[in-house]
């Protein structure tokens, strides 16, 4: 069972996941900062790992994980800020990941650390269904979720790849370029949404579809779940503690749950007919590549 699909199911199908940095600007400030946002209505958190070459990540997010970098940060932390989180809040708590960290601490040794500390799953950006194997394996032992990619580039059968092999939701990158709070929240995020529902449909089932890389505001919150099951917001957060600390992410994530509630009340005036059931583009572009070359 899905913890995180649970969670989303729980919320409506109109989910909030907020996008933080673990450690930073410190391992302490950055519990706190994760837990603010599960209870100013955060439906799960998603805590990123910091990274030396972060392919998909904008200016705001590549400014905290370098500083987090710089002061030391240890692979370590991650485990324990998952642990002090999880102890603090039902919400579940996915990381965000690209893979050599994982590879380079051992897939089983990752997915085992990971479960005993309470994490709900994993985002991988940079990794293919097609090359996920051993992660796949050590997930489904270890009873964690696994969310892969699906961009607006990608093929039917990525696309199907995609479903397939996650558990928790797929993750709609809704523009090609890289995360970053944006005025304007890409069209082709509603398209790829609806790809993604009728290609599941036509494997006979469902999957849950959480579009992320920039949304910023409560409006485009309640713009996105009128098509997706999720709103996934970073940079416009990762600012925000930056600049103001915990109270400003509590402030920022309230704001943006009201967006999802507005969605959740204009959607109750809809015929349920008109509802589909129910940080990434440079990674994700690069991965359908690498599918595709495999």
């Amino acid at each position: 069972m899905s913890r995180t699909e649970d969670a989303i199911r729980a919320s409506g199908g109109r989910a909030l996941i907020g996008y933080l940095p673990v450690g930073y600007p410190d391992l302490a400030t950055s519990v706190d900062a994760a837990v603010a946002m599960a209870e100013a209505g955060a439906t799960a958190i998603e805590l990123g790992v910091p990274y030396s070459d972060p392919g998909m990540d904008g200016p705001v997010i590549q400014a905290a994980t370098q500083a987090t970098l710089e002061r030391g940060f240890r692979l370590e932390e991650l485990f324990e800020g998952v642990a002090a989180i999880a102890a603090r809040t039902d919400a579940p708590v996915l990381v965000m990941t690209y893979w050599n960290p994982v590879l380079r601490f051992g897939v089983e040794r990752f997915a085992e650390r990971l479960a005993a500390a309470g994490g709900a799953g994993l985002i991988t950006p940079d990794l293919t269904p097609e090359n996920a194997g051993e992660w796949l394996a050590a997930a489904d032992r270890h009873d964690l979720d696994r969310v892969f990619l699906a961009a607006p580039s990608s093929s039917d059968a990525r696309i199907d790849a995609a479903i397939a092999a996650s558990r928790g939701f797929v993750y709609t990158v809704s523009t090609m370029g890289t995360t970053g709070a944006r005025s304007d929240v890409d069209q082709a995020a509603r398209a790829l949404s609806d790809r993604i529902a009728a290609r599941a449909a036509a494997q006979g089932t469902t999957t849950m579809r959480c579009v992320g890389l920039g949304i910023s505001t409560g409006e485009q919150v309640r713009d996105v779940l009128e098509y997706a099951d999720g709103a996934i917001v970073g940079s416009a957060l990762v600012r925000a503690l930056g600049d103001g600390g915990v109270p400003a992410v509590r402030e920022l994530t309230a704001s943006l749950a009201a967006g999802a509630a507005r969605a959740d009340a204009s959607q109750a005036e809809v015929p349920a007919a008109a509802t589909i059931d129910g940080g990434a583009a440079p990674a994700a572009a690069a991965a359908d590549q690498k599918g595709a070359n495999a």
